[in-house]
């Protein structure tokens, strides 16, 4: 079998994270689906050694602090962090903040889009 799925359910009901990597047998990188419901901090800033982190922000919005940096996010916004930087997330909105990380190792892309693919 050439693929493996999983369902989430509704992402209003996901629960705060989720990670994908065991679920899907992930080799190359990991995902989390993510929701921060109101006055959600994470409470610790973290760093990676070698991961950089894409933040999705799919609903609502708050704030990713990068180094001391409070960057305002919404729905719509996509924020790479490298491995050294020092970050967290929170929401002090009413409504639910609902999110995608993806975490890959830094400079391990080889190929992408068409220089990956093969047509059939």
């Amino acid at each position: 079998m050439n693929y493996e799925k999983m369902e989430l359910g509704k992402l209003d009901n996901l629960n705060e994270k989720v990670f994908l990597h065991d679920s899907l047998n992930l080799t190359g990188c990991e995902i989390s689906m993510n929701r921060a419901s109101k006055g959600y901090k994470v409470p610790f800033n973290h760093k990676h050694k070698e991961n950089e982190e894409v933040y999705i922000i799919l609903k609502g919005k708050g704030f990713i602090e990068v180094d001391g940096e409070k960057l305002e996010v919404q729905e719509g916004s996509v924020v790479k962090i490298k491995p050294d930087g020092i970050r967290n997330i929170e929401n002090p909105n009413d409504e639910d903040m609902l999110f995608i990380v993806i975490q890959t190792k830094q400079g391990s892309l080889k190929g992408f889009t068409a220089e990956d693919a093969e047509i059939l």
